[in-house]
């Protein structure tokens, strides 16, 4: 075998706890602990008397056509935490619409435990009614939130089966590639495909073959074909996925990237044996 395709380093295996030490765990206080943590970031958003979302029969049509003022905050001023929410949100959406402003609070508000009554009919009537304004005008980071808010609030089984693979998909693709800027390098360069070290993955998972492994398209595919099915979710979907594929910074890029490079080699080695076989017979 090509020394070039063996160039591979062998970690050494973990040590072992000294004494009785119990196992180390990434959650502190276990699962549980997790599921309170959850919770307490589920509480339900306080609103003042005076303060609403608007109501569901509101012109999604005229907040659309609206462009959003943020107005400064009063000195001293004690909010509510719709109110702050709101403010926080119309920050990040200055100049766009207040139908905009409306989708943000809305998924603010589903992610609780409580929200009110007409939030879910109304997140739905905007995609409905407005789903394309609102894919013209939102950036990825609004535009992922949407989708999963619909793996809760879906009307059907397949909006809430696409939202819930897309709101793993997504955020499990946050946490890697965020982890990965601390390798020192840029999303859009790929590891060398000569250089993996030799170590187990974690939880006795089964190595994935760089030439032939089909777990990025088997993870993909279906919630390309599931969404194209519902008419409401498979615009907003099917365009975040296509997002996803034009980007050049993403572990699906780079899976490419190191493909094509063991290609190379593998064929560059097939060639040597051949030339080498080709000698020995004129030899």
């Amino acid at each position: 075998m090509n020394k070039t395709l063996r160039r591979t380093a062998t970690l050494p295996a973990p040590e072992s706890p000294a004494g009785d030490t119990p196992a180390q765990t990434t959650f502190d206080g276990g699962l549980d602990a997790v599921v309170s943590l959850w919770q307490r970031r589920r509480r339900a958003m306080v609103y003042a008397g005076d303060e609403a979302l608007a109501p569901l029969d509101a012109d999604l049509a005229a907040l659309a056509a609206t462009r959003l003022v943020v107005e400064p905050l009063p000195p001293g001023a004690k909010l509510t935490g719709y109110a702050a929410k709101r403010i926080e949100i119309a920050g990040t959406l200055a100049g766009k619409s207040e139908l905009a402003l409306l989708n943000g609070l809305l998924i603010a508000n589903l992610r609780k435990r409580r929200w009110p009554a007409h939030g879910p009919a109304l997140f739905q009537r905007i995609w409905v009614e407005q789903g394309a304004a609102l894919l013209a005008e939102l950036d990825t980071r609004w535009l992922i939130s949407s989708a999963i808010t619909f793996s809760d609030h879906g009307v059907n089984e397949r909006q809430r089966r696409t939202g819930q693979a897309l709101a793993v998909l997504f955020s499990l693709m946050k946490l890697y590639e965020y982890e990965r800027l601390y390798a020192g390098q840029y999303p859009d360069v790929a590891f060398a495909s000569t250089k993996r070290v030799v170590a187990p993955l974690p939880m006795g998972m089964e190595p994935f073959s760089l030439t032939t492994g089909g777990l990025d398209v088997n993870l993909i595919a279906p919630i390309w074909e599931e969404a194209r099915r519902d008419t409401v979710i498979a615009p907003l979907a099917r365009h975040l996925l296509q997002v996803l594929d034009g980007d050049g910074g993403t572990l699906f890029r780079r899976l490419k990237l190191m493909r094509q490079e063991r290609m190379v080699l593998l064929q560059r080695k097939q060639r040597r044996q051949e030339k080498r076989a080709a000698a020995a017979k004129q030899g």
